[in-house]
């Protein structure tokens, strides 16, 4: 199923800005230079504005933009406000938010009132995302099977997983709309995470008992979770279905069954389906690359591993934190600083990654065993100009 997520990026849009606003208000009895220099005597200096005050504030402001229309089209900042209200579990806040925006016009259109519904489903509050849903009539807003499956989503978001067979079952019948395939998937999904995999099947076979074809989603969602959890033989019966059915599988669906086959420690059927993607011309992904270099990590294989990661290197794919982290540690085991040290130069070099600081110290600890004292000195010192992983990395004592 689709995960949102994507777009974390925007949380100081409206942060509070401390400028020089919040002077003191007293007559000036010295001139500016000497406010400037004893800035205690700032009232904001004085009177910082606590973490409350400041989620506050950003509530009262996005409540105050949503007034203009370019506003509420922006789908990223009411999802990057929302999840960060959510992190700091302020609720009541996310209500303030989502509620001012009934009063629109736009409240009438299904799309909009689905997002809402959304927001409330990824901020974990599913009984304000039904509220909102039976309250859709009210709103001069039509409800139709999508605004039932954001509903349904919002529930597995929420972790309701319980909730989600009754609503399944109970609201078509209440407001007389007819379930689809995205309905059944989302149910199967809730299914495949409470690891209920047999009423997962029942509700994949009740969809042909009423006429509907699995999709490539559906197929997706049980493969993954039949690999992942080591149901390998399950697993391969469900692809031979999809097969069966003319449905071709995908890059999602690839790297699942490879993943199983890691697991089962399949690595020569691992390779060979790496293989067979290639011809599909199904470029295999950093996760697909991972997830070999995983299985040779943990076989003690460390020619293979590095043949991999080179491999991830010539097709131009770029390596992820799991790349890394699978890496390092495993190298370090075998001894060989100099690819070890590659590597944490290529994730500084990219500071979205995020690695173990220990790691990175085993590294400098490792160069400066096998008397690399340079190559430990310059990484130490490429990581503290960096300021990376926000730890100051330490050199070894070395005797002269």
């Amino acid at each position: 199923m689709p995960s949102s997520s994507l777009y974390r990026r925007l949380h100081g849009l409206f942060n509070h800005s401390r400028s020089s606003a919040s002077r003191s208000n007293k007559p000036n009895s010295s001139p500016p230079s000497s406010l400037t220099n004893k800035p205690n005597q700032s009232t904001a200096a004085k009177n910082p504005l606590t973490a409350e005050q400041r989620l506050q504030n950003l509530v009262n402001k996005f409540i105050k933009s949503s007034q203009s229309d370019r506003f509420r089209a922006r789908h990223r900042i009411y999802d990057s406000t929302v999840r960060r209200l959510a992190a700091h579990k302020r609720f009541s806040m996310i209500e303030d938010i989502i509620e001012a925006q009934k009063k629109y016009e736009d409240i009438t259109d299904e799309g909009f009132a689905i997002r809402l519904i959304m927001l409330y489903g990824k901020a974990g509050m599913f009984t304000h995302a039904r509220k909102l849903f039976d309250e859709l009539p009210e709103l001069n807003c039509e409800r139709t099977v999508k605004s039932f499956n954001a509903l349904l989503a919002s529930c597995v978001n929420s972790k309701e997983y319980d909730q989600v067979e009754t609503i399944f079952r109970e609201v078509p019948q209440e407001v007389s709309i007819e379930a689809n395939v995205i309905s059944y998937n989302i149910v199967i999904n809730a299914y495949c995470e409470m690891e209920a995999f047999d009423k997962a099947i029942l509700f994949f076979n009740d969809m042909e008992k009423n006429g509907m074809e699995a999709d490539l989603v559906t197929f997706n969602t049980l493969l993954t979770a039949y690999y992942r959890k080591g149901r390998f033989l399950d697993g391969e019966r469900l692809w031979g279905v999809m097969v069966n059915k003319n449905i071709a599988p995908n890059l999602i669906s690839y790297n699942a069954r490879l993943r199983g086959m890691v697991l089962e420690n399949r690595m020569q059927e691992g390779i060979g389906l790496v293989a067979e993607m290639e011809e599909k011309d199904i470029k295999p992904d950093a996760y697909s690359f991972n997830a070999l270099i995983k299985g040779f990590c943990e076989d003690g294989d460390v020619e293979e591993a590095k043949k991999w990661y080179y491999k991830l290197k010539e097709n131009e794919v770029t390596p992820n934190g799991i790349t890394y982290r699978t890496l390092l540690p495993f190298l370090c085991e075998q001894g060989d600083f100099d690819l070890a040290l590659e590597l944490c130069k290529e994730a500084i070099d990219n500071h979205r990654l995020v690695i173990n600081v220990a790691e990175v110290q085993r590294v400098v600890d490792g160069l400066v065993e096998v008397s690399k004292i340079e190559e430990a000195k310059d990484l130490v010192k490429l990581c503290n100009s960096n300021n990376y992983l926000n730890f100051k990395l330490d050199l070894p004592q070395t005797s002269t």
